[in-house]
């Protein structure tokens, strides 16, 4: 399988398609054909290389394919896993939230911001609507970077204060969610600033610091189900990319299955893996979800059959009723992460999760990011 083959001696940028490889001593956010890297696959870590007297992601250092003397961090990762009772059965929520700036993306930040200035970036691009536009922000201002995030003139002011509190420069573009994207890509002239939470394959040694933390979290081992609301998919592959090092490792006797959530009214992982080439677009209230066309759509579909998932394509009036109902258990999520939460209720239903069996649904953001919904 692709996620679970043996690992290289050094650390590479690999493209996944045609197997190039380029050195990760440079700063390099794709191959010289255009395509998404990956970094070649780490060999992972046992429970003693853990640093346990850091409380952050970092206590996973051992595990990153670069070593990082400095380490840019806000105290991100170590966020509660807790078990509750959700609509179908017993599920161990992971509450992302609690990161430094409300979101999950704060993994992929810390660890890519952390090795781009090691590496000797001096600033910043990045093009996002909301999450990911807040924590490069952050991160970069942490880091002493001068930040610059390109963002849809459709967006919402108020999604992007956190990012312009920061001391971001924002730069609205008229058109679609793609515009935004090229119009960052020729502002970094292909430079090294370009500092994509979609693009970078470091931010994605960022996001498997999670599987690393469920492990820990379940007592070294890992969980039976993983259940993710997907976008761009960074929190998906991320899991696939840890829970593949410690299998590797022999710190877990299997991979766990990674579930894919999405709204219905944009749903193209949960389309393509159903083979439903014609499934429609619409406007959903799970903004951090609504991508059209995710860059990495075929390494997330490998992810999800290689570990027996599947994907699940959640209605509207389901987000929203699934987000009452953690709301009325005191969670308060963006509606981007009850799409998780219906959609473990689905695979309950269906018998794809069995009781007994270990599900993790991760809540990846706080709802104070979309209270206006």
């Amino acid at each position: 399988m692709q996620f679970v083959g043996p690992e290289r001696a050094a650390p590479v940028y690999r493209d996944p398609v045609t197997g190039a490889e380029f050195p990760i001593d440079e700063p390099r956010w794709r191959s010289a054909d255009g395509s998404p890297l990956m970094i070649s696959r780490g060999s992972g870590i046992a429970r003693d290389d853990i640093a346990r007297t850091d409380r952050s992601l970092w206590r996973y250092r051992a595990a990153l394919p670069v070593d990082v003397a400095d380490p840019v961090s806000l105290g991100e990762g170590c966020t509660p896993l807790v078990a509750r009772e959700l609509a179908g059965g017993l599920a161990h929520c992971k509450l992302e939230w609690f990161s430094p700036t409300g979101s999950f993306k704060d993994r992929g930040a810390s660890v890519m911001v952390s090795i781009l200035r090691e590496q000797g970036v001096a600033s910043l691009i990045e093009d996002s609507s909301g999450n990911g536009g807040a924590a490069i922000a952050a991160y970069g201002a942490a880091a002493g970077m001068d930040v610059t995030v390109f963002a849809p003139a459709s967006t919402s002011p108020a999604k992007l204060a956190q990012a312009r509190a920061y001391g971001a420069t924002i730069e609205l573009v008229s058109g679609p969610r793609e515009a935004s994207q090229e119009a960052a890509i020729a502002a970094a002239d292909s430079g090294p600033r370009y500092a994509s939470h979609n693009w970078q394959a470091l931010f994605l040694e960022g996001t498997k610091t999670l599987a690393y933390e469920i492990w820990e979290d379940l007592g070294f081992d890992a969980p039976d189900h993983v259940v993710v609301p997907v976008g761009a998919g960074s929190s998906l592959l991320g899991c696939a990319l840890g829970f593949a090092e410690l299998y590797r490792a022999g710190q877990i006797a299997r991979m766990p299955s990674l579930h894919a959530a999405q709204p219905l009214n944009c749903s193209p992982i949960d389309a393509a893996f159903h083979g439903d080439a014609d499934r429609p677009v619409a406007p959903t209230v799970a903004e951090g979800t609504a991508i059209r066309k995710p860059l990495r759509a075929a390494q997330i579909l490998d992810a999800i059959r290689e570990t027996g998932g599947c994907t699940i394509a959640i209605a509207e009036h389901e987000i929203l009723a699934a987000r009452t109902a953690l709301a009325a258990q005191g969670w308060f999520v963006e509606p981007t992460s009850a799409t998780a939460a219906a959609a473990f209720t689905h695979l309950r239903g269906r018998g794809t999760i069995q009781p007994g069996e270990t599900a993790v649904v991760v809540l990846t953001g706080s709802g104070l990011k979309s209270s206006a919904a």
